[in-house]
């Protein structure tokens, strides 16, 4: 394929992606009256139209819509072939693009990197916080080489790898701690104000079928994004949450209660994309990811 089709390719995605001419030229930084020239080119060499002009917006024809998925397709290929092409076996240099949901933030990133860093230095880390939904995603699209999530249904085309078992339980500051009996009885639970991630998060999720199971109704008094937040808000105040043993275990200033029934245990998973390829970087992850959580004690993968 030659340059200029590739060039056609890219030109023909942004105004699909604006659906207006002008703030596509501005994106790529040309000219409309060149972009527009462009397109045209591209649609006589196909035989056939692409985009419809007549309405306020242009949008992709049948045709259009067709042809821009297998040109997004075409890029992507190309852009992990360019990256395979620069890899560097010895990881005298690399990079890395992680995805992780808000729980490893609390307690897995900052080891993560530091032995990243430790072992090879020269490789570089992109690193996203966000929901698992969006981490699959992202992987399928090749915006991310890597991700860490929990086990369960997966989109299509992400492949897990079980790497260790994570606990959740109950955690109160240490001031509230007498007013509370343990182990808490689960109908007790809602008695208890609650600070809990969003409804967005696996975490919350998980903790909600919990709840659903034990036929209780939590009092959920605050609703947060981050696991900093919530260490915070309990830290200060008289709520409690629901978080990884391993993040209480490193706040002296939280306390653990133990649930009667307690919640179940999920198989934390490290994600990538079927087929695609495996730079150098994200094997070498991969391999001080499976080391470290041995090294730290975490319990194996059920």
């Amino acid at each position: 394929m030659a340059v200029l089709e590739l060039r056609h390719l890219r030109y023909l995605l942004a105004v699909a992606e604006h659906g207006n001419f002008t703030r596509a030229a501005e994106e790529l930084h040309i000219s409309q009256p060149t972009l527009s020239q462009q397109v045209k080119q591209l649609e006589r060499t196909l035989g056939v139209q692409l985009l419809d002009r007549t309405g306020r917006t242009v949008r992709l024809t049948d045709a259009g819509a067709v042809y821009t998925d297998h040109a997004r397709r075409v890029l992507r290929d190309l852009a992990a072939a360019e990256r395979a092409v620069h890899d560097v076996q010895d990881l005298s240099r690399g990079h890395l693009r992680l995805g992780v949901t808000p729980t490893f933030t609390a307690y897995l990133v900052g080891p993560l990197t530091a032995a990243l860093h430790a072992r090879h230095p020269g490789v570089s880390l992109a690193l996203t916080e966000t929901t698992q939904d969006r981490i699959e995603t992202a992987l399928l699209a090749d915006d991310l080489d890597l991700g860490i999530a929990f086990s369960g249904a997966h989109l299509p085309g992400v492949a897990p790898t079980p790497l260790f078992t994570e606990t959740l339980g109950l955690v109160t500051g240490t001031h509230h701690l007498r007013t509370l009996p343990e182990p808490l009885p689960v109908r007790s639970l809602g008695d208890v104000q609650l600070a809990l991630l969003s409804g967005d998060f696996a975490t919350r999720a998980h903790i909600d079928a919990y709840v659903a199971r034990q036929r209780v109704a939590p009092r959920i008094a605050v609703e947060a994004n981050s696991v900093q937040a919530l260490t915070e808000i309990v830290r200060r105040t008289p709520l409690a949450t629901v978080l990884p043993d391993a993040v209480t275990h490193d706040h002296p200033h939280l306390t653990p209660v133990a649930l009667d029934p307690p919640l179940p245990p999920r198989t934390v998973t490290l994600l990538h994309r079927e087929g695609a390829y495996r730079s150098a970087a994200a094997r070498a992850f991969a391999e001080l990811t499976h080391d470290l959580v041995r090294t730290r004690g975490y319990a194996p993968p059920r």
